[in-house]
């Protein structure tokens, strides 16, 4: 993995992959959803590397389900690897969730991004598929933090503790995204250190993570939080970002809009504003 010293890179989504191309706009990184890149050559790899000669490229994946009990999927392990050869990612990273089960006939996936419990044994399934794919990748991997609307009762661990013991059996970093956290507390409530947000962050080991996400998410009439990555970063998420500085350091930072996918010139604003953010807290 070859660090990077801080700045925010947007998410390279398919409305602007020309106009990124074209107008070269001044960024750290892109980053990219690794599964819409899968198949050697074609026109999707042609166009990733064409980008690479311009940026660097982080890698972030929805499908390996590191927190599956029926372990990682070989063939979407081995797509993965053929992309990482190809294009040769600064970063490469998915989420801590489960997304696939053992069933009659085969495996059963979810196409979703579920939750796995805080226990010793989910930490074990986690830490010995991050251990298998890094291994198969030959580098260091990143594991994103969830927005999960449900937990599980065998829950023994605080998340941040059980990120840091993750961290540090694997040597696997974090992808810390300070909008799940402010999801989470907005939907759980922050009477718990692991559901306030503040406290999650603090408790993180500096050095530990990699790259950090901001978001939009909605508030729906009812008063739940949805995770949609589909408006600008609210108030409370750049407030939580502050904190995250304040206490990692200059870590690379990525605005993700996924739904209603703005101008360019909204994310690159968004961009801006979260370098401005950063160097208002730094020594």
């Amino acid at each position: 993995m070859v660090a990077l010293a801080g700045g925010c890179g947007i998410g390279w989504r398919q409305p602007h992959y020309r106009q990124v191309l074209e107008d070269l706009p001044r960024l750290p990184f892109l980053e990219v959803h690794s599964e819409n890149f899968f198949g050697s050559g074609g026109a999707a790899q042609a166009l990733l590397r064409q980008a690479r000669q311009h940026y660097p490229l982080s890698l972030h994946g929805v499908g390996l389900g590191l927190g599956s009990a029926a372990g990682v999927d070989p063939g979407h392990l081995n797509q993965l690897n053929d992309l990482v050869t190809a294009v040769e990612p600064w970063l490469v990273s998915d989420h801590a969730c489960f997304g696939r089960v053992a069933g009659v006939g085969g495996f059963q996936h979810a196409a979703d991004l579920l939750p796995i419990p805080f226990s010793d044994r989910g930490l074990n399934l986690l830490a010995a598929a991050v251990d298998q794919v890094q291994e198969r990748l030959k580098r260091v991997i990143a594991i994103e933090n969830l927005s999960a609307y449900l937990g599980w009762a065998e829950d023994t661990l605080e998340e941040p503790e059980f990120f840091n013991a993750l961290t540090q059996r694997t040597g696997c970093q974090l992808l810390l995204d300070v909008n799940n956290l402010v999801v989470n507390a907005h939907n759980r409530g922050s009477a718990r250190a692991g559901c306030c947000p503040e406290a999650w962050v603090r408790a993180l080991r500096p050095g530990s993570v990699a790259e950090i996400h901001v978001a939009g998410h909605t508030v729906l009439a009812d008063g739940f939080a949805v995770d949609d990555h589909g408006s600008r970063v609210p108030e409370p998420v750049w407030a939580l970002y502050r904190v995250a500085i304040q206490h990692l350091g200059p870590v690379p930072t990525l605005v993700e809009w996924d739904q209603a996918v703005p101008e360019l010139a909204v994310l690159v604003a968004e961009a801006a504003r979260a370098e401005a953010e950063a160097r208002a807290v730094l020594p």
